[in-house]
């Protein structure tokens, strides 16, 4: 590529996941602030799980037949500022919940639309893309580096930020390569535009005992988007939303570190080990505090690389190895339908209402009791997948 298309293409990413880390880590601690119980605070955090399992339809009926994907993006994101705004408004949870779910529909989609930005400029995305990918964890990490030294973790002002950002990406979008429809002379079904195709490797136990992990390790995975930030801050840790950006530095970390290990430990080890990391993430929360014991809080969050990368990064590797060629992308597909979707949906709703079930009167909350469950169900997740996983040595036969 060019340089001024890297350029392009690398602020894109950049303000792309700079506008979802800028309010979603700390809302949690904001919505707290205005009196918001642990059920609504869930149910806020669901609208982004709502979004991802809607967005496919989105790109697949819209994005990839009419428009070209870079003014797509530039609608929804000037749209997507203008509402980020308006929550500033709102206090009542009801109303903040379905105004937050028409942001998620528009912003989940950009997900996906950002890439198919760059896979259309790149000749080898297996070396190129991780270099443009890696911009858009920087622009999270900076997002939160942001709100720390501003202090304002509970303020509306996160939204603002966040609307400015939006806007200001929006109307960039327009001057990015061109990027026209890709099936513009096809119809995808439902079936094609969810990823149904892959239901047929369920036949495989071992891709079932996977995808049943998968759903259920995905549960826990949402008590740490949704409450670790208010948790923190409640402890008494000071720029917790600065702090918690180790979290994405352990990531870049270990993302890097990926090749070596996956050569030597294979999918299993690596699958596990991801598991097991959330259940020590979370007694670290559970039985850390912000004075003697605070080496345990870091800890829980430096974990976030392994927990992130060994799982999700290496579930897709093992679905690309499972699947043949013609349903991969299906493949891929279904596997984000059940953990940003499915799974983190019902973690979301289960984290509001235990965190509401140990909420003390005076608003405070029984914070080791709660990390105790989101730690119980990774152990289920892991018992199960080492009881009823066996990694197979083949690839799948058709390339």
């Amino acid at each position: 590529m060019k340089l001024k298309i890297k350029l392009q293409l690398s602020s894109m990413m950049f303000l792309q996941f700079f506008i979802w880390g800028v309010w979603y880590v700390t809302m949690g601690t904001y919505l707290i602030k205005i009196g918001f119980d642990g059920l609504n605070i869930g149910a806020a955090y669901s609208t982004i799980n709502w979004g991802a399992i809607i967005s496919p339809f989105v790109i697949g009926m819209i994005a990839d037949r009419f428009f070209s994907a870079e003014r797509v993006l530039g609608i929804m994101h000037l749209t997507g500022g203008v509402i980020l705004y308006v929550l500033i408004q709102i206090t009542d949870p009801s109303t903040f919940f379905w105004t937050l779910l028409v942001y998620a529909l528009l912003y989940m989609p950009t997900l996906a639309l950002v890439n198919a930005i760059c896979f259309n400029q790149m000749t080898d995305t297996k070396n190129e893309f991780p270099r443009i990918r890696v911009l858009g964890t920087l622009g999270w990490i900076a997002s939160g580096l942001l709100i720390s030294w501003m202090k304002i973790e509970d303020s509306s002002m996160v939204f603002q930020i966040g609307a400015a950002a939006s806007i200001l990406l929006g109307i960039y979008s327009f001057f990015l390569p061109s990027t026209p429809p890709q099936n513009k002379d096809q119809n995808p079904t439902i079936r094609d535009i969810l990823g149904l195709d892959a239901l047929a490797l369920l036949k495989d136990r071992n891709f079932a005992v996977f995808i049943l992990c998968s759903l259920l390790i995905s549960i826990p995975l949402a008590f740490y988007y949704s409450f670790t930030n208010p948790f923190l801050n409640e402890v008494g840790m000071e720029n917790a939303a600065g702090k918690m950006t180790m979290g994405q530095g352990s990531e870049l970390l270990f993302l890097l570190l990926m090749p070596f290990f996956f050569s030597r430990l294979g999918v299993k080890k690596m699958l596990l080990i991801a598991m097991l990391a959330w259940i020590v993430r979370y007694l670290f929360f559970a039985y850390g505090n912000n004075e003697e014991l605070v080496p345990m809080l870091y800890m829980g969050i430096i974990l976030h690389g392994i927990c992130y990368d060994f799982f999700f990064v290496t579930g897709q590797i093992y679905v690309d190895q499972t699947a043949l060629k013609k349903i991969k992308a299906s493949a891929q597909g279904f596997i984000t339908l059940i953990t940003y979707g499915l799974g983190m949906l019902i973690g979301s709703w289960a984290a509001g209402w235990f965190v509401k079930q140990y909420t003390l009167a005076n608003g405070d909350h029984l914070w080791q009791s709660i990390w105790l469950i989101p730690a119980g169900m990774a152990l289920v997740a892991a018992l199960l997948f080492l009881t009823l996983f066996s990694e197979k040595k083949k690839v799948a036969a058709e390339k």
